[in-house]
């Protein structure tokens, strides 16, 4: 297969506890996200990608395809590392089990970055516009060079903060695309390398094993629930996308 996609979903978030699971205006997230997918992509190419069984109930009610994964992966990229042992494809897409409200166009444009098989792992991203988002811990801000490959992510407010009213804030959007060679790479090793653990952001572990990771422009319509308060203002959200 060319591609497919893969939504890494855990129950035990250090966050959030069980956060697939909780009740959107009465859905359960995994399954909005699920939905928000199969706005762009066929639902024979959607697999659900979690450990524990919960979840795999509440997925297979909405006729979702499931994958078992073992519950010790070190991240969720870890986790679809697992299920492309079972299934091949060339490129395996990443939307984040937390991603209720992901805009079905910045998928299509991912869909059609898949599509030029550059072999690049593709990465979203948009301008941070609310100074909040840049302090926040929550929130892991993106520097890139001029060719809008990625350098560095942080948690902590990159560029300078100290000239904030003069700089660019940007930040990832995990949608993220990566071909198998480079997934199963990514997986070989055991533990979190140096910079991924002190960030607490996977996406770095491509760049410490040294490959490159394409950006790809998305909108700031998309709203990760990564916290408890972020339940609120997705709900808001939602109201507006039906």
């Amino acid at each position: 297969m060319k591609y497919i996609v893969v939504i890494p979903a855990r129950y035990k978030s250090s966050r959030l506890e069980g956060k697939p699971l909780i009740n959107l205006d009465g859905i359960p997230m995994i399954i909005r996200t699920y939905r928000q997918c199969l706005k762009v992509f066929p639902s024979s190419l959607i697999f659900i990608a979690t450990d524990d069984h919960r979840i795999r109930k509440v997925c297979i009610k909405a006729k979702a395809k499931v994958v078992m994964t073992s519950p010790n992966c070190l991240t969720g990229t870890d986790r679809i590392a697992e299920v492309a042992k079972k299934i091949k494809a060339k490129y395996y897409i990443n939307i984040q089990g937390d991603e209720p409200i992901f805009e079905p166009k910045d998928l299509r444009k991912l869909l059609r970055q898949v599509k030029k098989n550059t072999n690049d792992i593709l990465l979203g991203y948009c301008k941070l516009r609310k100074k909040k988002d840049i302090y926040s811990k929550n929130v892991p801000k993106i520097v890139f060079d001029k060719n809008e490959y990625l350098i560095y992510a942080s948690r902590s407010a990159i560029p300078n903060v100290n000239k904030i009213n003069e700089s660019k804030y940007y930040k990832g959007i995990w949608g993220y695309a990566i071909p198998r060679n480079k997934l199963l790479r990514f997986a070989k090793e055991k533990q979190k390398t140096p910079l991924e653990k002190s960030e607490d952001i996977e996406i770095l572990r491509f760049i410490e094993l040294g490959f490159k990771i394409k950006l790809v422009s998305m909108t700031d319509h998309s709203k990760p629930v990564d916290v408890k308060s972020d339940i609120k203002e997705v709900l808001k959200k939602i109201k507006n996308i039906r």
